[in-house]
C-alpha cells in the first residue's frame, strides 16, 4: 500500500494534517485475506483461521468482570483457562475504558498489569497483549513479557506509543474512538461512520509507518462501542469489508456491549447469545480477530464460520 501524506510539517507534530490513500491500491486490498503478522514468538497467521482473544481485565469497575479478577492468582487461573478452551491470545488490561470510566495514573495502572504479564509470560506460550493507551505502561509491559500493544488511542493518545511499538518490534493494535471514555457516548459521530472511522485509522496507520512500524505489525479495530450509537455499531458490523480496503487485518470487540443490550433488553450477564451473533457475523465479513470474554462458545462460534467461510 501506497500512502500520501498532505499538509505542512508544522502541522505534523499536532496530527492535525490529512492522509490521501492511492485509489489504485484499493481493489488488491480488498481481495487480500491473509496476513502473517510476526511477534517475539513467532507469527499470527490471520486470515488462515479466526484467531479469538480472551479478556483478561484486571480492574475493579470494568463494566462485565470487574473485580473478578486482580494482580493474584485468580487472574492468571483464568488466563490459562481461556488458553485451554481456546484463546489465541491472551489481552491484559488495567484500566476501564467502558462508558464514563475514570482514567488511571501510569503507576496505578503498572501496579495492576505488570505482576500478571510477568507471570503469564512464565507460563503460557500464546502472545499476551496489553491493554492500554499509555506508552510507558506498554513499554514495562513488553519487558515484562507482553508481545502485542492493544492500543484504543489509536497512537493519538500518547505521542510516545508509536516509537514504543517501533522500537520494541511489536505488532500495534490501532482502534479508533471518538472522545474519552468520560464523554464518548454522549457525543458520539455525528456524520458518514465509516468514513470518519477510515480517516482517524489512515492518520493512525501514517503516524506508525512514519515512527518506523513495520506495516506487517498493523492490525486495526474500528471502535465497535466507542463513541458510537446502536445504528453506527451496527452499520460497522454489516460493512466491515469495506475497512479491507485499507488493506491490514481487522479485530473486532463485541463482547457483551451496551448495543447488544440496547436491541435485546437484556443485562450485561445475559448478553452472551447476542455476542456470539456479532461474532458470526464478524467473522463472515471479514474479521481477522475476535476480542472476547467467553472463549469456550466464541470458538466455537468462528470454527464453524471459518469452515463454512473456507471451504
Amino acid at each position: 500500500m501506497r500512502w500520501k501524506r498532505t499538509g505542512n510539517t508544522a502541522r505534523m507534530n499536532t496530527h492535525l494534517y490529512e492522509y490521501e490513500q492511492t485509489a489504485e491500491d484499493t481493489p488488491d486490498n480488498i481481495k487480500r485475506a491473509c496476513f502473517d503478522v510476526p511477534y517475539s514468538g513467532g507469527k499470527l497467521y490471520l486470515g488462515s483461521k479466526t484467531y479469538v482473544m480472551g479478556i483478561l481485565n484486571i480492574t475493579p469497575d470494568s463494566f462485565y468482570d470487574g473485580k473478578r479478577y486482580d494482580a493474584g492468582e485468580n487472574a492468571i487461573e483464568h488466563a490459562l483457562k481461556m488458553t485451554e478452551e481456546g484463546a489465541d491470545i491472551i489481552d491484559v488490561g488495567g484500566e476501564s475504558t467502558r462508558p464514563g470510566a475514570t482514567p488511571l495514573t501510569e503507576e496505578e495502572e503498572m501496579n495492576r498489569v505488570i505482576p500478571v504479564v510477568k507471570k503469564l509470560s512464565k507460563k503460557l506460550r500464546k502472545p499476551i497483549s496489553i491493554d492500554t493507551y499509555k506508552a510507558k505502561v506498554a513499554e514495562k509491559a513488553i519487558d515484562a513479557g507482553a508481545s502485542i500493544i492493544n492500543d484504543i488511542g489509536g497512537l493519538l493518545m500518547d505521542k510516545k506509543m508509536a516509537q514504543v511499538a517501533a522500537g520494541s518490534h511489536v505488532p500495534v493494535i490501532i482502534m479508533h474512538k471518538k472522545g474519552t471514555p468520560r464523554t464518548m457516548q454522549k457525543y458520539p459521530i455525528r456524520k458518514n461512520v465509516l468514513s470518519e472511522i477510515m480517516s482517524s485509522l489512515r492518520k493512525s496507520i501514517c503516524i506508525a509507518i512514519d515512527a518506523g512500524i513495520d506495516k506487517d505489525r498493523i492490525i486495526l479495530d474500528p471502535g465497535i462501542g466507542f463513541g458510537k450509537t446502536v445504528q453506527q455499531n451496527l452499520e460497522i458490523l454489516k460493512r466491515l469489508k469495506e475497512f479491507q480496503s485499507l488493506g491490514f487485518p481487522i479485530l473486532i470487540g463485541t463482547s457483551r456491549k451496551q448495543f447488544i443490550g440496547t436491541i435485546l433488553n437484556l443485562s450485561v450477564q445475559e448478553r452472551l447469545y447476542g455476542t456470539l451473533a456479532t461474532i458470526a457475523v464478524a467473522v463472515m465479513n471479514g474479521a481477522h480477530i475476535v476480542r472476547v470474554h467467553d472463549v469456550r462458545e466464541s470458538v466455537q462460534v468462528v470454527t464453524m464460520c471459518d469452515a463454512i467461510r473456507n471451504r
